[in-house]
């Protein structure tokens, strides 16, 4: 398989273990200095393993229902980027269709880069306050 190939079955395979909610599994994708951000909550994001599994513990797993609808991925090289909508319920029943775009660069098969790309008030328009006031209290 070319270097092309490869890398978006990694990416393919990270999506589907996020989808599984093994949140240490997904930090296993990542080199030790891979960032995972999230663009429109602000410039900072979590480094490594271990802090990109909590980060998306904390604003995934209080969730109910999470769905992923990949819509296309397009890979050249060390570039992975998908088009996809995710899913959420809350427990309280709240619901959002998230449209997102990320794009993922990859290095000797580890992903170094994530960046996610979303509405934020998309997501503010349904998001319950006691959500987030728990994803306010951080992973670290």
């Amino acid at each position: 398989m070319s270097t092309t190939e490869t890398n978006r079955e990694i990416v393919r395979r990270f999506w589907a273990t996020l989808y599984e909610r093994d949140f240490e599994g997904c930090g296993a994708f990542f080199a030790a200095d891979g960032v995972y951000t999230d663009v429109p909550a602000g410039p900072v994001g979590a480094t490594g393993p271990t802090e990109i599994a909590a980060r998306l513990r904390l604003g995934l797993e209080p969730i109910t229902g999470y769905e992923h609808h990949l819509r296309h991925i397009a890979a050249d090289g060390d570039v992975v980027m998908t088009e996809h909508v995710e899913e959420w319920t809350w427990p309280t029943g709240e619901h959002v269709a998230l449209p997102f775009v990320s794009v993922m660069e990859l290095r000797d098969g580890k992903i170094v880069r994530w960046w996610d790309y979303w509405n934020y008030p998309t997501l503010m328009a349904v998001a319950p306050q006691w959500w987030l006031e728990h994803i306010a209290q951080g992973y670290r």
